[in-house]
């Protein structure tokens, strides 16, 4: 099965990040692609949070998501949206993904679990969870291309996730991510080759990228790993559409090989001594 990547330097005007990935989506039907994905915050990148906060809506009001279904119903495409900022019914935002099928319909939601708080040696400081709200659980949702687990970004530093995705079946690991170019460049590629082999997934990476209009710099690179390990696209650091192939033949091969999923064991107890 055919995939593509969206790779973006997302800005602050949602009306521009939907036409990239409405168009993107033409394309990628275009390509032969069976499925989509698109990088974190796909429809607004903005650190200012006054003038964030005018483009962040619910759900039934976010522009950015009703474009992209209705180019996924036009163009028959399933759409892994990596995520927007939304308003939630309680008034919080959360950094949402979507997994949108070949109707427009949205088949699977996920809230980012794992806040980005921390201070980088370059001076940058994030704190997410200033303006967001952690999920609460994780999702596999049955696709064209496989079971697909869904995460995001900071998300990739966390192995019990992925394994808790892997135990629920997912054989494709969704990471979307705006890694930034320090950790990026530390960290980005050996963890997602990492993810794919523990979990004997495929792990699909959709990422941000460039110089954005509020002033942040992230890392690109989006990258397809295979269940071995083995990196089948690598897309550097310009905004660009991508392809990979995904072969479920190359899994269970893998799987067969290192049966390690099968001997998972429920660690029963620490001591420390």
């Amino acid at each position: 099965m055919r995939i593509a990547l969206l790779q973006m330097t997302g800005g602050i005007d949602p009306a521009a990040n939907a036409a990239t990935i409405v168009q993107a989506i033409a394309d990628a039907k275009a390509g032969g692609a069976a499925m989509l994905f698109t990088p974190e915050v796909s429809g607004l990148v903005d650190r200012d949070r006054t003038r964030a906060a005018a483009n962040i809506h619910a759900e039934d009001g976010d522009f950015v998501l009703a474009a992209v279904r209705a180019a996924a119903a036009e163009h028959g495409l399933w759409v892994h949206l990596g995520s927007l900022l939304i308003r939630r019914d309680d008034g919080k935002l959360a950094n949402r993904g979507f997994v949108i099928d070949d109707t427009g319909a949205i088949r699977a939601r996920y809230d980012k679990l794992h806040l980005f708080d921390v201070d980088l040696p370059t001076g940058e400081s994030w704190r997410e969870s200033a303006n967001y709200t952690a999920g609460e659980g994780a999702a596999v949702v049955d696709t064209p291309i496989g079971a697909l687990g869904v995460s995001i970004c900071y998300d990739l530093r966390f192995p019990d996730l992925y394994r808790a995705l892997t135990d629920s079946g997912a054989t494709i690991l969704a990471i979307p991510a705006a890694f930034t170019r320090p950790t990026g460049a530390a960290h980005w590629r050996v963890l997602l080759r990492a993810r794919a082999i523990e979990g004997a997934a495929f792990v699909v990476a959709a990422a941000q990228t460039g110089v954005h209009a509020d002033g942040r710099a992230t890392y690109g690179h989006s990258l397809v790993v295979d269940p071995w390990g083995e990196v089948l696209l690598d897309m550097g650091d310009a905004p660009r559409l991508g392809f990979a192939e995904i072969d479920p033949a190359r899994q269970a091969d893998v799987r067969a090989r290192i049966p390690a999923l099968r001997h998972r064991r429920p660690i029963p107890r620490v001591d420390r001594l």
